[in-house]
């Protein structure tokens, strides 16, 4: 019996206000918060909030049947707490359906695990306890930021704890193999994957409302006729996509909601399912295993990490980050802590990209080098208030004998936290009695 996974992405960065050079040293508060307010009530309003009143009508249409899986970065969490607050409590709704699975990401929606894995394995740690602290669960699926994958990143995720990953079907991974199977990585083949179906997700995400492509316009039953004729060995259809295109991408004019409001009909006549990723990871077995021996994507046609990182300007601002982290992580001001995950975002390496000059894109920038300059400007003036902190005079050998001695003491105290909850058990235990 085939089965449809639906994952959506969830991220909004907080975008950066025109910061020049004298504003070093004089002004510490980078962000443009009228355009982050504006643009987080637009799409909750044209997005978020009839997306997810579709999906729970869905969920109670379908008698419980349909299932979907989102991915949301804290920072998309922090700015719906601040300006829509409204957006949590449909999303908490969701939760309570059981029908819905979060996954676990980084908290930042960062290329940490491009440049730093101690930073990447802090970032998932923080993402956990939001979703923990905000709908109450746990998560027990992986998905990195804009699906990047590699064998690298697979052996500390697994490190991590998760036996499941989301990532992209590549063709130049895949080859002749189909992405319609779970997978398993090479190095950890404990570690569970499933891959992005390109052409399916795509014509969603990217085809709907195409009025030149030859199958316009798209129907909720010819599109599950498609997948229903798929050869019949293959049994998970993997529909990967920003959540966007309920709404935003595609207008709720184009016919978008009654499209996915029809889909768990006409999947039912075919006897297809729909399962979360957890559901399928329990259910499935991989057939193969993939080699990953440089990260992949989900992004334009080559399906690397070009995007973010394939120039000079990109690469320059990526390692300037990236040498903060050790200083960043000693620091106790939480402005610096906060200002340093909203700075990692992929978005301000994204602005910076030559690759999508002219070519429409999301940037607030009229092109990459002023990106680069304005990113540049206002990392430079949290370097100065991070070497405020713990100046760069301090040698690298002073410094790793102050993180080594931190984290030992940071061990002692877990160890005697360990040592108090016995205590309190065998108290507790013996009151009993």
């Amino acid at each position: 019996m085939k089965t449809i996974c639906f994952y959506f992405q969830i991220h909004q960065p907080f975008r950066l206000k025109r910061y020049r050079f004298f504003d070093i040293g004089n002004d510490h508060y980078y962000y443009d918060d009228f355009q982050n307010e504006e643009i987080i009530h637009r799409i909750a309003e044209k997005c978020y909030l009839p997306a997810n009143r579709t999906i729970l009508e869905m969920i109670r249409n379908s008698g419980g049947k349909f299932k979907v899986a989102f991915s949301i970065s804290g920072v998309a969490l922090e700015q719906m707490e601040i300006y829509a607050p409204e957006v949590i409590d449909s999303f908490k709704e969701l939760a309570a359906t059981g029908n819905v699975e979060f996954l676990s990401e980084t908290y930042a929606h960062s290329l940490s695990s491009l440049g730093d894995m101690e930073e990447f394995k802090h970032q998932i740690k923080k993402q956990e306890d939001k979703l923990q602290t905000l709908f109450g669960v746990k998560p027990t699926v992986f998905r990195n930021t804009e699906l990047i994958y590699s064998d690298d990143i697979s052996e500390v995720v697994y490190e991590m704890g998760y036996r499941g990953m989301l990532t992209e079907g590549a063709k130049h991974i895949l080859g002749w193999k189909s992405p319609n199977y779970m997978y398993a990585s090479a190095v950890q083949p404990d570690l569970h994957l499933l891959l992005k179906n390109d052409r399916f997700s795509e014509d969603l995400s990217d085809r709907f409302t195409d009025y030149s492509w030859n199958e316009y316009p798209l129907t909720a039953d010819k599109y599950i006729s498609w997948i229903a004729n798929t050869p019949e060995s293959e049994q998970v259809i993997n529909l990967f996509m920003n959540y966007e295109v309920l709404g935003s991408l595609h207008p709720a004019e184009s016919g978008i909601f009654e499209f996915f409001k029809a889909l768990p009909h006409y999947a039912a006549e075919k006897g297809i399912s729909f399962s979360t990723p957890s559901e399928i990871f329990k259910l499935m077995k991989p057939v193969d295993t993939l080699a990953v021996s440089y990260p992949i994507s989900w992004v334009d046609e080559e399906k690397d990490c070009s995007s973010w990182l394939g120039n000079v300007l990109q690469q320059e601002a990526f390692r300037k980050i990236c040498e903060m982290g050790e200083r960043v992580h000693m620091c106790e001001p939480r402005r610096i802590r906060q200002d340093w995950y909203y700075l990692q975002s992929s978005d301000h390496f994204y602005y910076m990209s030559t690759k999508h000059m002219g070519a429409g894109g999301f940037s607030p920038y009229d092109s990459p080098y002023e990106a680069f300059i304005n990113y540049m400007n206002v990392l430079s003036d949290f370097i100065v208030r991070v070497n405020a902190q713990f100046p760069e005079a301090i040698e690298n050998e002073e410094l790793n004998s102050l993180l080594t001695t931190i984290k030992n003491q940071g061990d002692e105290i877990e160890s005697l936290q360990k040592e108090l909850d016995k205590l309190k058990k065998k108290a507790a235990a013996k009151t009993k009695q």
